[in-house]
């Protein structure tokens, strides 16, 4: 991966995920690049107000992508490419587009949320195998960030006192986790942070710098 190409997609991640990236060891931190790139990619679909249709279109499109071997990947879409040279095959990451897509229902409720959740979670265990890691102890902090990160998109309400009732189910991980997925460490240690001080963002000031900074060098 380029430089610039490197930049170009660290700049489309969102500040937790840009902030998190950054405590990836040098070994780990193209492959995770790439993946929380696609995950944003997907959200940018689903959240940005297209036509119901061509958003359709569009998540069909990366999952058909993910399902095929990455050497049948079409040329020209830079997102792929990163995702070719740094992850190779991506088999397990339709769950992250049906995650996402699921989210388009007419009126998400748990069944929805918890496939979202499932999602990112694949995006974790993914990023686990292709590192070489086991992928025992991704599955919490990845549903943890995943619920917090659906309820603060939501205005206040039912919904999602219900999506953070079930983070809340969630406590923090025992395990510790590899290094080189301290990113996970750090965005799950800023959701919890966010649920249970009932903030509006995962980042909100220097409180929620200095937890990053701590997970980010600690693990801890």
């Amino acid at each position: 991966m380029t430089g610039a190409m490197s930049h170009d997609l660290i700049e489309t991640l969102p500040l937790p995920q840009r902030l998190a990236l950054s405590y990836a060891p040098a070994s780990a931190r193209a492959a995770t690049l790439a993946l929380l790139a696609l995950d944003t990619r997907l959200a940018s679909v689903v959240l940005g107000g297209g036509e119901p249709m061509l958003t359709q279109i569009k998540l069909a499109w990366w999952r058909d992508r993910l399902g095929e071997p990455c050497e049948k990947w079409p040329k020209g879409e830079p997102l792929l490419a990163t995702l070719s040279e740094a992850m190779g095959d991506c088999f397990g990451l339709g769950a992250l587009v049906d995650g996402w897509e699921g989210l388009l229902a007419e009126q998400p409720g748990l069944q929805e949320w918890e496939e979202f959740a499932a999602g990112r979670v694949a995006l974790w265990a993914g990023l686990a195998r292709r590192l070489g890691n086991d992928v025992t102890g991704v599955a919490r902090p990845a549903r943890a960030w995943a619920l917090a990160d659906l309820a603060l998109g939501m205005p206040p309400g039912e919904e999602r006192t219900a999506i953070v009732s079930a983070a809340h189910a969630e406590k923090a991980s025992k395990v510790r986790l590899p290094r080189a997925l301290r990113p996970l460490a750090v965005l799950e240690a800023l959701a919890l942070r966010a649920l249970a001080g009932k903030r509006e963002a995962l980042l909100d000031g220097p409180g929620a710098m200095l937890l990053a900074m701590r997970v980010g060098i600690s693990g801890l």
